[in-house]
């Protein structure tokens, strides 16, 4: 959804309050793909701060399923993300990039919401969700989630750095 801030942009100091629903019911980018399961409607206040400044103001709240790191079932994670930006719709597309404050969320005199709340969301994401903290995971060798149940397989892991003196051992067994 696309929000025209030309009109806010004409009188220094007036503010405006939107309130949107949020369209997107999936969280897609090139690292995950997360089903969102709850999202609330975004209360933004646009206010013109003068020589050209939009500030933003919300708060993102959203629930993600995210899947637990090492068992890999589905965790919800809430995300309560306030956001409060200066933007400077003077600047132009090669200004920002030169400063490193790429806005693609900001187009001629529009604020693209959706894309508002994908920047932010991904920048917010954890790097690393786990479903307790005494996960105990998925077995390396039958796939079984250890959580729920138990497998017979063979756990014993030998270091590869001792493989030598195993061969010694062995050798001596066979005398």
């Amino acid at each position: 959804m696309l929000i025209d801030l030309s009109e806010l942009l004409s009188v220094n100091g007036k503010s405006e309050d939107v309130q949107i629903g949020i369209e997107m019911d999936r969280f897609r980018s090139k690292m995950a793909d997360y089903f969102i399961s709850r999202k609330a409607p975004l209360q933004i206040r646009l206010t013109n701060t003068g020589r050209k400044m939009i500030r933003i103001e919300t708060v993102i709240d959203i629930t993600l399923l995210i899947p637990c790191d090492r068992c890999l079932e589905d965790v919800k994670y809430d995300l309560s993300i306030e956001v409060d930006k200066e933007v400077n719709m003077d600047e132009s597309d090669q200004e920002r990039i030169q400063s490193l404050d790429e806005l693609s969320y900001i187009k001629d005199n529009s604020l693209d919401v959706e894309r508002f709340i994908y920047n932010e969301i991904l920048v917010h994401l954890p790097m690393k969700v786990l479903c307790s903290e005494n996960c105990k995971g998925i077995c390396n060798r039958c796939g079984a989630n250890l959580n729920s149940q138990t497998c017979n397989c063979d756990t014993t892991e030998l270091d590869p750095r001792m493989s030598k003196i195993r061969d010694i051992f062995n050798n001596f067994k066979e005398v």
